[in-house]
């Protein structure tokens, strides 16, 4: 943004641009690798969270003199000569589907040591992004054109005198080991439930390892969890066959003449979190049709271009877009209804289930399709032994020879 005596003053700003991922609390944290000897004068919006030696300056001490500095957001209520614009949420940062307004989040810092020309600057290296734990993974930074800023009388343009980016990819495989979610199906038709796969997320292991879940009705053991100072962020879930923080249940509930009907419910099997600006992702063809939805939140999503067969729900604010944890309040649902299109509506071979099912940006683990909820004139057919034939033939010939 401008230059110091021995540096430069910067704007970092951090977007969001994935549809349905979102940075939960505990929040993001920024790190990287000083490519000189460069310290932290000062930051407006953010923190370091050490200072490192600065045991060489004298009169006036940098924030940070580390030469790997990590930092994190400031908290909300910041006082507000500590704050810029975009500042100050915990760290946690909206998806952009959901809430492109609260996708971004920014801090100025104050580098010095650094040289006072486009010349003597050297970019950063080494970015790393956590959130909330592994998962990301971050490119080198690259310059590229100068940001320009408007001013608030849309009279007058100024420019950065420099800018770069640094691009951070997301992979599920990088954050857990295991899934972190799973579904169910049901429906009307059948009396059949369709659990989760079993150890879809884990196993029970209680003998070995006792206090890796806890059981229905038994209180919850007193550990650290994601909002104390040792921020565990290892779920601690209850004591399910599947294992699995969250399990979504896909129920199809009424069937009409020109509609049909089904019921969506999310449920928190985590003691440790309370999942704020949840979301869910689900593909089904009949997407491109859905009349009304109850309770959530809707936005279509088009990954494959005109093909509008996936769709983003979440909560409605300040009702019920927190998933509390585990619990009697530790559930969210909803009902879905869908106008029928001859041409391809149908309740056979599991049809009316979900194809692909994310929460939070996670893929979720459905059951196999061979063990979908079939219609009652669709199941599989009897197989009548030989026995019964014999019986049959038996008594057929006795009552014959009856009336001879």
């Amino acid at each position: 943004m401008s230059w110091t005596p021995d540096g430069y003053l910067a704007v970092v700003t951090m977007n969001n641009f994935q549809q349905y991922r979102h940075i939960e609390s505990p929040g993001w944290t920024l790190g990287w690798t000083w490519a000189k000897k460069e310290v932290i004068w000062s930051m407006v919006g953010a923190q370091t969270t050490e200072q490192g030696d600065c045991s060489k300056y004298q009169g006036n001490i940098p924030h940070c003199c580390k030469k790997n500095p990590t930092v994190v957001d400031l908290l909300p209520g910041t006082p507000y000569n500590q704050q810029i614009a975009n500042c100050c949420r915990g760290g946690v940062i909206a998806s952009w589907a959901q809430d492109p307004i609260n996708a971004v989040s920014a801090f100025q810092v104050s580098v010095g040591s650094a040289g006072t020309s486009n010349k003597t600057v050297r970019l950063p290296k080494n970015f790393t992004l956590l959130a909330g734990g592994p998962g990301y993974t971050c490119g080198p930074a690259k310059k590229v054109r100068v940001s320009k800023f408007l001013s608030a009388d849309g009279r007058r343009v100024t420019q950065a005198l420099m800018t770069w980016n640094v691009t951070c990819v997301y992979s599920q495989f990088l954050a857990q080991k295991t899934p972190t979610c799973c579904v169910s199906l049901s429906s009307f038709y059948n009396d059949t439930i369709i659990p989760c796969p079993a150890c879809t997320c884990g196993c029970q292991n209680n003998i070995a390892q006792p206090g890796s879940c806890v059981e229905r009705g038994l209180p919850v053991p007193s550990t650290p969890g994601i909002n104390t100072p040792s921020k565990n962020l290892a779920p601690l879930v209850e004591c399910t066959p599947h294992m699995c923080p969250i399990r979504i249940h896909w129920h199809i509930k009424l069937n009409y003449k020109e509609y049909w009907r089904a019921k969506v419910t999310l449920t928190n099997f985590n003691y440790r979190m309370n999942y704020s600006q949840w979301n869910m992702v689900v593909q089904h063809p009949n997407f491109d049709n859905v009349t009304q939805l109850f309770s959530f939140n809707y936005k279509p999503l088009t990954p494959y271009g005109t093909i509008n067969d996936t769709a983003m729900l979440w909560g409605v604010k300040f009702y019920n877009d927190m998933l509390m944890q585990a619990g009697p309040m530790g559930n969210v649902q909803s009902e879905l209804l869908f106008q029928k299109d001859k041409q391809t509506f149908t309740f056979k071979q599991g049809w009316g289930f979900p194809r692909r099912v994310y929460f939070n940006g996670d893929d979720c683990v459905l059951p196999p399709p061979d063990a979908y909820p079939w219609l009652p004139n669709m199941s599989p057919p009897l197989r009548v032994g030989k026995a019964f034939l014999l019986i049959v033939s038996f008594v057929l010939s006795a009552y014959l020879l009856a009336f001879l």
